[in-house]
């Protein structure tokens, strides 16, 4: 086991917005080091964004980053040879990326042209607090409540 955590590394900020969370979004998105790639798609799923809201893209993108994080969630745990599901605070670095991660995987699994196309559909919805990631959210906080008995387990 580690003595220390070891430093976290800081992120530059991406160079259009100027903003660490873009960045750390975009490294999420990349595939085998792809890194422009993962930004062209992200730059382009922002225009559509503003074209279809006729708002700045980039507080569209935060907003529905916002609704789709999840602020409980449950972690299993084994008393006496049964396993709990404990619901427990989010950290908020975790918050984060745990939002981050829902995002693009529901962004995949949508029935659209391109990836840009597929993110910028997945941004709109859950800035309307609706679609799959927004559900996730949902449900994940409908477990935490429905096992809240069980938080006394907490460790």
């Amino acid at each position: 086991m580690r003595k220390s955590t070891p430093k976290r590394i800081p992120l530059l900020p991406d160079p259009k917005f100027n903003d660490t969370l873009v960045t750390r979004f975009v490294n999420n998105l990349m595939y085998s080091g792809k890194k422009s790639t993962a930004y062209n798609v992200f730059y382009d799923a922002i225009d559509i964004v503003e074209q279809r809201t006729n708002e700045n893209g980039l507080d569209v993108f935060k907003k529905a980053l916002s609704n789709i994080t999840p602020q409980v969630e449950v972690k299993s745990r084994r008393v006496g040879g049964a396993t709990f599901q404990i619901p427990q605070e989010v950290r908020p670095e975790r918050k984060v990326a745990v939002a981050i991660r829902w995002m693009i995987q529901f962004s995949r699994k949508r029935n659209e042209k391109s990836m840009s196309m597929k993110l910028a559909g997945e941004i709109v919805a859950a800035s309307k607090e609706e679609g799959a990631a927004y559900k996730k959210k949902e449900d994940t906080h409908r477990m935490a409540e429905a096992n809240k008995a069980f938080s006394h387990f907490r460790f």
